[in-house]
């Protein structure tokens, strides 16, 4: 679930301030949402925002802005939730087969109308003479009264037999995952009955942004839980489990299933950021980073992108402090 301070921090927080070079790779742009690929010498960065915010960097630390994905909302975004104008959630990006696949959100504050859409792309280098990107329109949506689930916040993932699947959720019912076809643009089978795979087990139930990382014979899946975009009032932190078939069932290291309450934290807020979230996971030059966002006490609770790199202890991911 998002809330209107979101647009709030990100709209007052869209002029960059200056770059931090940090060793410890904390960032100094806004950012929500955040998902990272290196294409080459270079990484990119998509986030919340207007067509979807991207940047570029050579290092992860010095970013350069590039135009956004969408210079035009979506027509059929548009048409499938009212009140859309073209302020997209929560992208994924992946890469199979010579394409760049974008999974990205359009919402309606508060409700579960909501849908997932995809675009797609052969390079992420906006000079590139190729680069374009070519929407394919709705892979699935929810509806108030009609399913129990929210569709929004995206993570595309395929199984060890290569089967693609999309996990997504947001408050209501918890997270969701589904099969989807061999073209990834479209679900394989029945929306109705989806199985819940994390859930708080109450009545709130504060939990969003699923991301499922592979790592030995493992899945793990991450999601943020409590609330995001609240200023001084973030609670926002992140927690794990993992199972070793994609479709779960996820459990913490205590044995206790996500779908119960269970998870492990990876991190919490501290003086210096109110709540941390909505991460990614992604390898560069063989080392794993966590990728997300953090509500700046420093500036005013605004949404900072933050990387930080991943240890595994025992099976489990180990993040440093903040």
């Amino acid at each position: 679930m998002r809330i209107k301070l979101l647009m709030v921090f990100l709209l007052l927080n869209f002029v960059r301030a200056p770059m931090v070079q940090s060793q410890d790779l904390k960032q100094n742009i806004s950012a929500h949402d955040p998902v990272m690929m290196q294409q080459n010498n270079r990484y990119y960065l998509y986030c919340t925002g207007k067509g979807i915010t991207v940047w570029s960097s050579k290092d992860r630390i010095n970013w350069k802005a590039e135009p956004p994905v969408f210079d035009t909302a979506p027509q059929w975004a548009v048409d499938a939730v009212p009140g859309f104008k073209g302020y997209i959630w929560a992208p994924d990006i992946s890469f199979s087969n010579g394409r760049y696949y974008l999974y990205y959100s359009a919402s309606t504050f508060g409700k579960n109308t909501s849908a997932i859409g995809v675009a797609t792309n052969v390079t992420l280098n906006p000079t590139d003479s190729g680069y374009k990107w070519v929407d394919h329109g709705m892979v699935i949506q929810s509806k108030v009264g009609k399913t129990n689930w929210n569709a929004i916040d995206p993570n595309f993932i395929t199984d060890k037999n290569g089967i693609p699947y999309l996990v997504f959720g947001s408050f209501w019912d918890g997270i969701k995952i589904i099969q989807l076809k061999a073209s990834r643009l479209e679900v394989e089978g029945s929306t109705q009955n989806l199985e819940t795979i994390a859930s708080r087990g109450d009545k709130a139930n504060a939990i969003e942004a699923p991301y499922i990382f592979k790592k030995g014979n493992y899945y793990y899946l991450f999601t943020s839980i409590d609330y995001c975009c609240r200023g001084k009032e973030s609670t926002y932190k992140m927690i794990v489990g993992r199972s070793k078939v994609v479709t779960g069932p996820y459990l913490d290291d205590q044995g206790k299933s996500m779908v119960t309450g269970g998870g492990k934290l990876v991190l919490s807020g501290n003086e210096d950021w109110y709540g941390v979230g909505h991460n990614a996971v992604a390898t560069f030059e063989k080392k794993d980073y966590l990728i997300f966002h953090g509500y700046s006490a420093k500036q005013n609770g605004a949404p900072k992108l933050l990387l930080r790199q991943i240890s595994w202890k025992n099976g489990w991911p180990v993040i440093e402090k903040l």
